[in-house]
């Protein structure tokens, strides 16, 4: 049976306390966002057609983020394309097309992303998002126009870590100082609890 009081035994608590901060803030940094928050992925109505434009611009996504549209299969998908297609309602040719009415897009790099309805007619009736994700996005969610409603609320939906590409592992490096801080303070612990722990007893 281990020593409670053992110098050893409080380090692997601290360190153990630590390690699981870490993991805690990883899991919460990713997010998963339902595309139209209570809307589900579809043609909008006449009197909120609009509501993809203001989805995005009180959203402010980030690497690692998600998003998901959820619709009827059998009536409706998703197609990921490109600014000019997105502009002129083009369907042939997109970057990704989904049509499992369940359709979860994980945002692995800055950049815009343009979505919309892989059925004909749906793109030129406001079935279509663009979202700017990282430097120079979103700067519309701070300072909502007199067109949009002062408070749009979000309904971000946390289900643990999005799958990543094993080429980029940023939370090893972001997380890195918290390793650091916890060996240190477990070290500051053990000195100041048992000044005598070099000396033999």
């Amino acid at each position: 049976m281990p020593n409670l009081r053992s110098p050893r035994f409080n380090c692997i608590l601290v360190s153990l306390f630590f390690f699981t901060l870490l993991q805690i803030q990883t899991k919460v940094l990713c997010y998963q966002y339902k595309v139209g928050d209570l809307d589900s992925w579809g043609i909008p109505t006449s009197s909120n057609s609009q509501v993809y434009d203001k989805w995005s611009k009180y959203h402010t996504l980030k690497i690692d983020d998600s998003l998901l549209f959820l619709y009827p299969p059998s009536q409706d998908s998703v197609i990921q394309v490109t600014e000019e297609s997105y502009k002129s309602c083009n369907l042939k040719d997109p970057i990704l097309y989904m049509n499992n009415g369940n359709s979860l897009f994980n945002i692995t790099k800055e950049g815009d992303f343009y979505f919309t309805s892989g059925e004909v007619g749906h793109c030129q009736k406001n079935q279509k998002l663009h979202v700017t994700v990282g430097v120079g996005g979103n700067t519309n969610a701070l300072a909502p126009t007199n067109s949009l409603p002062e408070y749009a609320p979000s309904y971000p939906t946390v289900f643990g870590t999005i799958p990543i590409s094993p080429s980029s592992s940023p939370h090893l490096t972001s997380n890195f100082p918290f390793l650091i801080l916890g060996f240190i303070l477990c070290a500051m612990l053990s000195s100041s609890l048992y000044p005598n722990l070099m000396t033999k007893e």
